[in-house]
């Protein structure tokens, strides 16, 4: 099936890469920028023709553009939603746009008599907030947001999904909407335009850290992550009515575990990644003088694994390995000339 979706975010690197994957299957796709100026930048990378792609002017915190984006659109996917590389002073800059963002697409997809929803939310809102002791995470844990520690993206994001939740129950109607819930996404880039989480393989390929800190995190390929959100799309609406999918490829990678698969699959080319694990100690200590570690000081020795299986159960969604994704994101870094080597 393909009908006419509007995909939020169309500059996103998700986004992105899901715009790409419907245009292939036949979908007419309008999708939302802040500022029409880039369209001209981010047409020849997404594809489709003035037809089968049209963008709309559109912002998280304003009304105005969304009527116009949402006209006859059968299928929502919200993925825009603020991701900063650094922490905000105020939490609410974060909060904010991605909650009232959230409930704004809704509305305006209910006054459009839009059905099918599908909101990227994040595993962000599923593992963080626990205790120490507690590794494994499924769709069914929630982050505890009030939890001491919890950073705002975190906060951003399980406070938009809880209140989309709360305002489809009470004024969605018929309107089946579901979550996919990525863990850090990754993958070849097609711009300099890339998901935060990049940003580690620009560090390790570089050189810039001299070794990695005892961290972690689960990965998904960009392209996996799209496919995914393309069967919550085209499933039947009682399949995904109320569901939550992680997005995840596999095992927790330590910082280590990533420097390993890239020094065995770019040989010369990782020549700068490091090669030992950085004592905690010492991670607290430059912390004091480099913020952007400050950020590390409560993964330190963390595990948050989480499965994918409701979604390959369910959507019979099938990830690559996530030795590839390393691999294939690390090599178009040095390809396109984002990281010099």
């Amino acid at each position: 099936m393909a009908g006419t979706v509007l995909v939020t975010g169309g500059s996103g690197y998700i986004a992105g890469e899901t715009i790409r994957q419907l245009l292939a299957k036949g979908w007419t796709v309008h999708t939302t920028v802040r500022n029409l100026a880039r369209e001209a930048e981010l047409r020849p990378l997404l594809g489709g023709t003035p037809e089968t792609l049209k963008f709309f002017a559109a912002d998280l915190v304003d009304d105005k553009g969304w009527a116009e984006a949402m006209a006859g659109c059968s299928h929502l996917c919200h993925m825009a939603s603020p991701f900063p590389p650094d922490v905000p002073k105020d939490e609410d800059e974060l909060i904010v746009p991605a909650r009232e963002g959230a409930l704004r697409a809704l509305r305006f997809a209910k006054a459009a008599g839009v059905k099918h929803v599908v909101l990227t939310s994040s595993a962000a809102a599923v593992a963080y907030g626990h205790p120490p002791e507690k590794t494994q995470y499924t769709e069914a844990d929630w982050t505890n947001e009030n939890a001491p520690g919890v950073q705002p993206y975190i906060k951003s994001k399980t406070i938009a999904e809880r209140k989309a939740r709360e305002w489809v129950a009470a004024e969605g109607g018929d309107m089946a909407f579901c979550t996919i819930n990525p863990v850090a996404v990754l993958g070849p880039v097609a711009s300099n335009d890339f998901a935060a989480s990049v940003e580690t393989f620009v560090q390790l390929l570089s050189g810039k850290v001299p070794a990695c800190p005892d961290v972690g995190f689960c990965l998904v390929d960009t392209r996996d992550c799209a496919a995914l959100h393309v069967l919550a799309l085209e499933a039947p609406a009682d399949t995904i009515r109320g569901e939550r999918f992680i997005a995840s490829s596999g095992p927790f990678f330590k910082i280590i575990d990533v420097a390993r698969v890239l020094r065995e699959r770019l040989g010369p080319d990782a020549r700068k990644v490091p090669t030992w694990v950085m004592p905690n100690w010492l991670v607290r200590l430059m912390a004091r003088f480099m913020p952007p570690l400050r950020q590390l000081l409560g993964e330190l020795g963390r595990t948050r694994a989480t499965s994918s299986a409701h979604a390959q159960q369910v959507l019979g969604w099938r990830p690559r390995p996530p030795e590839d994704t390393v691999a294939d994101c690390a090599r178009s870094l040095v390809d396109s000339g984002v990281v010099k080597v």
